[in-house]
């Protein structure tokens, strides 16, 4: 009995130990979580080891240049500061000079009216990238050149924007869209080399986007050859092997939506370059159902430098050879480029795309106002007829919106349309011959920054208000005064 009684003594004695040291360590526990919280406290709105970066980025955005030019982290260096960056006719330390009888700039390719929207949601749409950040070629899925994450968020994209259908479709990314036509050019004609001597053929409507021949004949190979204007191809020729046609819309200069000028027949196939195919720039009548589409981030978002293209694609054969072809022209895409991608594609997507896309869509639709309103006293210009159509993302007619004026000069002795706006308007354009057409043309940019296209309206306005009623000028040129 009393070796019983020492037993349950010790059993007591050993519970009492244990439960004394758990409320011990429970007291310490909380001790240490209450330390953590409050550490926490200490540490909120503060930095690590961005905290360096971010002030450095902070600090190059403050400088205001005069409101008329930038300062970048990868800009010059000056005595420690970065230095302006200016815009077009302005110069000095700060951009602060406007240099005297400077030309309108309405030749530029970079769509920077969109720098506002980026300049207002500079929070969620800034990146910082660690030093370590995915260092390695390929993601931990080798097969994978792009993020899940990036995938949905371009899928869920075309979605909001109602331009594209990508259920069951494959999403290939390039260099931009430059790179993904030639990837394009390389996969169908390799699949046409399999099944007929001929090289493959290619055709495009003038005007068009002048890298669909630039480009396929700078890579020239005897398996694909650029011939041009597909109306010139009679369909009772007999040429033997695949017909592909680029088909852009809206067009680039003229910003129409358009189909194709082949049709038919099991040998002819398309390409749709979709770049411009946004609610800002067109009317949206349908989502897109093409077997291929070409999309670019630049036109978008405005993010050129970033250098990132897409494409939907319905063919698996055809997306594993352009898989193949950017694997082999440029080992693996940027993971910094498709980081910044998914960031600014998030914003857009905020709030279904309607903030973005309405944003952009006003500022074209009043430039667009503006200069089919100048033109429209012109007996010596003409510019192109783009109709109000149905918008099934802004769910009505709508206006137009076009990126691109593309300007006819109607007097037979305007032979040099580019020649005409530089030296008489000291406005500098893209020469139509640029995009195949003839030098009667003219392409004057509507998504430069605001005071560019403000200059252009004033120049505009001056040089077309000298005309008299046949066209002819009665006052001197402005190069002359």
């Amino acid at each position: 009995m009393a070796k019983i009684q020492r037993c349950n003594y010790v059993m007591y004695l050993l519970v009492l130990i244990l439960l004394t040291m758990n409320i011990f360590f429970f007291i310490k526990e909380l001790e240490s979580k209450s330390k953590c919280r409050e550490q926490e406290k200490k540490n909120q709105g503060k930095l690590s080891w961005s905290q360096k970066a971010a002030e450095e980025a902070e600090a190059v955005a403050s400088i205001s240049c005069s409101g008329h030019g930038k300062a970048y982290l990868d800009g010059l260096i000056v005595d420690g500061i970065p230095t302006c960056e200016c815009y077009t006719c302005y110069t000095g330390p700060d951009c602060s000079l406007l240099i005297p009888n400077c030309s309108a700039n309405a030749f530029g390719w970079d769509p920077l009216f969109y720098e506002p929207f980026w300049m207002e949601n500079a929070e969620s749409s800034a990146v910082v990238i660690a030093g370590w950040h995915r260092m390695a070629y390929s993601f931990p899925d080798p097969t994978s050149h792009l993020s899940q994450e990036l995938e949905k968020t371009i899928r869920k994209l075309h979605s909001n924007a109602k331009n594209a259908i990508t259920d069951g479709r494959y999403i290939a990314i390039g260099v931009g869209a430059s790179r993904l036509l030639n990837a394009v050019v390389h996969s169908l004609s390799m699949e046409n080399y399999s099944s007929s001597p001929y090289p493959a053929k290619f055709y495009a409507k003038p005007p068009h986007y002048p890298f669909y021949k630039l480009q396929t004949d700078y890579l020239q190979t005897r398996h694909y050859e650029f011939i041009g204007d597909p109306s010139m191809l009679n369909n009772s020729d007999n040429i033997g092997g695949d017909v592909f046609e680029f088909v852009t819309s809206p067009s680039n200069p003229e910003g129409n939506l358009e189909g194709p000028v082949l049709k038919g027949g099991p040998n002819v196939k398309y390409i749709f370059d979709r770049v411009y195919y946004w609610p800002q720039f067109t009317a949206i009548p349908a989502p897109a159902d093409d077997d291929l589409m070409i999309f670019s981030l630049s036109k978008l978002t405005g993010h050129a430098g970033t250098r990132l293209g897409w494409a939907v694609v319905k063919d698996v054969n055809v997306y594993n050879r352009m898989k193949e072809y950017i694997h082999q022209a440029d080992m693996e895409m940027s993971k910094d480029t498709l980081l910044r991608a998914l960031t600014i594609l998030r914003v857009v997507n905020e709030g279904d795309g309607k903030k973005f896309f309405n944003f952009a869509h006003e500022i074209l639709r009043d430039r667009w106002e503006k200069i089919s309103h100048i033109f429209s006293f012109s007996k010596r210009f003409s510019i192109q007829h783009i109709p109000t159509q149905y918008c099934t993302f802004l769910d009505r007619a709508r206006e137009p919106s076009p990126a691109f004026a593309w300007v006819k000069c109607k007097r037979e002795e305007d032979k040099n349309c580019t020649h005409v706006f530089f030296e008489e308007a000291k406005i500098r354009g893209h020469p139509g011959t640029g995009f195949f057409a003839d030098n009667t043309y003219l392409r004057l940019g509507l998504v430069t920054r605001r005071h560019d296209f403000d200059m252009l309206i004033s120049r505009l306005e001056q040089f077309i208000s000298q005309e008299d009623e046949n066209g002819y000028c009665i006052s001197p040129s402005i190069n002359n005064q």
